[in-house]
């Protein structure tokens, strides 16, 4: 684990000989290192220091997404909701962002709420997009934040108190089911 963060790091500093460095990374993925897995599919999907290959990306980010890596889940979810590297379905994104957004990944309670604001995978419910749109805005910072939070207010304008205060209790209840 410490020599993943380290490795991470010097890739992001441009220290030590790149090609020893990913080769080391690509090694401990090989293993079965999940978050040499997520840090390796992250670094095919950006580009970084890789040539840019949705497909690897996609096969790393799947490896780690497996094993309950979060934040691999919600890239994955990413790559299906866009199509990248893999072919493009709704149902697919709105399940792998569902397993990072119950791990409490913010971005994919984000996305979830826009999935089930825009019904895309799931049935339109505007209930369901303002309580993932409520836990997203708790936990997001800056720019992400203040859209959550606008996304949430838009939902809002549409959908009775009644259904606010439903929307509001189940993101309560998810928070202490989840503490």
């Amino acid at each position: 684990m410490v020599f993943l963060l380290l490795l991470s790091l010097m890739l992001a500093q441009g220290c030590g000989d790149q090609a020893d460095d990913i080769a080391a990374l690509r090694a401990q993925a090989t293993r079965g290192a999940s978050e040499a897995q997520s840090n390796l599919g992250g670094m095919y999907d950006a580009g970084q220091d890789v040539v840019q290959d949705y497909e690897a990306a996609g096969k790393w980010l799947r490896l780690a997404a497996d094993q309950g890596q979060a934040g691999a889940q919600h890239s994955l979810g990413v790559m299906y909701d866009n199509g990248q590297g893999v072919v493009q379905d709704y149902e697919a994104a709105v399940e792998w962002y569902r397993l990072a957004a119950d791990q409490g990944q913010a971005s994919a309670q984000n996305n979830l709420g826009v999935m089930y604001d825009n019904g895309r995978g799931v049935v339109q419910d505007y209930v369901q997009a303002h309580k993932w749109y409520n836990l997203a805005a708790a936990h997001l910072t800056g720019y992400d934040r203040s859209q959550a939070v606008k996304r949430r207010a838009a939902v809002e304008a549409k959908i009775r108190p009644a259904q606010v205060a439903e929307a509001q209790k189940m993101a309560r209840e998810w928070r202490q089911k989840t503490q």
